[in-house]
């Protein structure tokens, strides 16, 4: 017997109006595009076509489905236990980033592959240049401190002619470093994006899996889902999420002439005030603080330049100008 139908708003209204992902998910679509797909997709509680998103295999495979179907993607394999990451969400975080390089240029978003993006944290399924490439053209630097993750992601590159030339995957020998060892001497990048482990230790992360989880299914949940997965550096770090953040505002000063924009994803809200704190020690010139929002989750982006006006005209005119706009 069917639970009372819900009623699903056409749009998803609180992601990007550029975001591909606002309406609901057309699994015929999707299953001609991606075949495989079609063994997961059934009718849910309430009658709706869905995959049942407790099952790690059927949260990958539709994934896969909507890299090929919107992205261009042909071949997208990610290790077991690898964080398998919700699309929609990080293609807000690329939408919302080319808004911010846009209010710096009249309102017209730089698109081409001059424009260059570094990816901190890039995991094993290279998503954000995956969604970047296909978007605007940019072209990325994807780091990691997980060879696996690195050596996965340049899988994904070299089988993927969307991809391949256009995005450069980067070891980060330094697990406590964020930019240094990775920028290079005289090298620039437009903008850097990051979505910085969340916890600060495993039985945190655990927990608040287990909490989630719970949340979802109206009853306790005793063992630990792997849904979306993720391995330790994927999902918490000493300090976790304000202490990664800290230390990236602190390293950035240092290459303060190297990147139009820096920018993080901060989840939990609390940890903005000790951002900001960061940010003015270190004398950004300007801040930025976007906020977004996927079901019931909300998060930001925190952005921040310390470029001038003149410095950032300098590099608009020095990079951009060629640029396709």
């Amino acid at each position: 017997m069917l639970e009372k139908k819900k009623k699903h708003p056409k749009e998803k209204l609180r992601l990007h109006p550029r975001n591909q992902h606002r309406e609901r998910y057309d699994f015929k679509q999707l299953i001609a595009t991606c075949p495989k797909l079609e063994q997961y997709v059934k009718p849910n509680a309430f009658g709706d076509e869905s995959v049942d998103f407790f099952d790690a295999n059927a949260v990958k495979m539709l994934n896969t489905a909507l890299l090929m179907h919107y992205y261009d993607i042909e071949k997208w394999q990610i290790p077991k236990n690898y964080l398998c990451p919700p699309i929609p969400g990080r293609a807000d975080y690329i939408h919302h980033i080319a808004d911010v390089l846009s209010s710096k240029n009249f309102g017209k978003i730089p698109i081409g592959e001059k424009i260059k993006c570094l990816d901190i944290g890039v995991g094993a399924n290279c998503v954000y240049p995956i969604i970047g490439r296909k978007e605007y053209n940019w072209s990325f630097v994807g780091t990691d401190i997980d060879n696996v993750s690195i050596e996965s992601a340049k899988i994904i590159v070299e089988e993927n002619p969307s991809l391949k030339g256009k995005v450069e995957l980067r070891l980060q020998l330094n697990n406590k470093d964020v930019f240094f060892g990775i920028i290079q001497e005289n090298e620039r990048f437009d903008l850097t994006i990051c979505n910085p482990p969340f916890h600060s230790s495993q039985q945190e992360a655990q927990s608040s899996n287990l909490r989630k989880l719970s949340n979802l299914t109206q009853k306790e949940v005793v063992e630990t889902n792997l849904n979306f997965a993720g391995q330790s550096n994927e999902l918490w770090c000493d300090g976790g999420e304000e202490k990664f953040v800290r230390n990236m505002i602190r390293e950035s000063k240092h290459f303060h002439d190297s990147c139009f924009w820096f920018s993080t994803l901060i989840s939990k809200n609390s940890n903005l005030k000790n951002a900001y704190k960061s940010l003015k020690k270190a004398e950004a010139f300007e801040v930025k603080t976007i906020p977004m929002g996927q079901g019931n989750k909300s998060s930001r982006i925190v952005a921040w330049t310390f470029l001038t006006p003149e410095q950032q005209n300098e590099w608009i005119i020095n990079r951009w100008k060629e640029v396709k706009l």
